[in-house]
């Protein structure tokens, strides 16, 4: 658990299509974006430049392999400490980091939002809060399908190939039985006004006793 004087860390986990970021913009928009960092697990996927195109498609990338952990971990760490991150910036389509990192300046409150930030324990000990965002595997199956396919440019058949050979099982394997550790499970995400609203009030209260 951080110590005071350092930055809050809340963490927001759950299963994909489950409402993570709408969870996470909500309270950033409530409590000011000048106040709160949002920093997202998607954006330290590995590189897979050095993997066939082909190849990249059938990768698995629901797995915590899939992630550079340990540099998620490092810029965590220098961001509650205060200091400035250079921030990967990955490419859904072409599954490759881009050249030109991004500059990233420290908040007092970060909100780290991904499927497997629970899983993992050096991130996890980090954390001031930590939630698990559920909801049904229909909708979230359903949410997925609509992004991959408008934001995403993915086919129906690579979307549904991938669900049923990578995204599901992992779910059920390290997504799923790391709610385990959140300290507060909001069903239907952001949609949760009344949990929505109790999280706010403890993160003022953070705030507070840490100044």
């Amino acid at each position: 658990m951080p110590g005071r004087g350092r930055g809050i860390l809340i963490g927001v986990a759950g299963g994909t299509g489950a409402g993570k970021t709408l969870v996470a913009q909500s309270i950033a928009e409530d409590l000011g974006h000048d106040k709160v960092l949002l920093l997202e697990q998607d954006s330290y996927y590995r590189d897979l430049v050095n993997i066939p195109l082909g190849e990249r498609e059938i990768h698995n990338f629901d797995h915590p392999d899939a992630f550079d952990r340990e540099l998620l971990r490092q810029h965590v760490e220098t961001l509650l400490n205060g200091g400035d991150i250079d921030m990967p910036v990955y490419d859904m389509r072409t599954h490759t980091r881009l050249p030109e990192p991004v500059r990233v300046k420290a908040r007092p409150i970060i909100i780290l939002d991904g499927l497997l930030i629970l899983e993992d324990p050096a991130i996890r000990q980090l954390m001031d809060i930590k939630l698990y965002v559920d909801a049904d595997p229909d909708i979230r199956f359903i949410r997925r399908l609509k992004r991959d396919l408008t934001e995403r440019g993915r086919t129906l058949d690579s979307i549904i190939r991938q669900y049923e050979s990578s995204v599901r099982p992992m779910h059920l394997q390290f997504v799923e039985p790391s709610k385990r550790y959140a300290d507060l499970v909001i069903p239907e995400g952001g949609y949760n006004v009344v949990a929505i609203d109790l999280l706010k009030t403890k993160i003022r209260a953070l705030l507070a006793e840490k100044r």
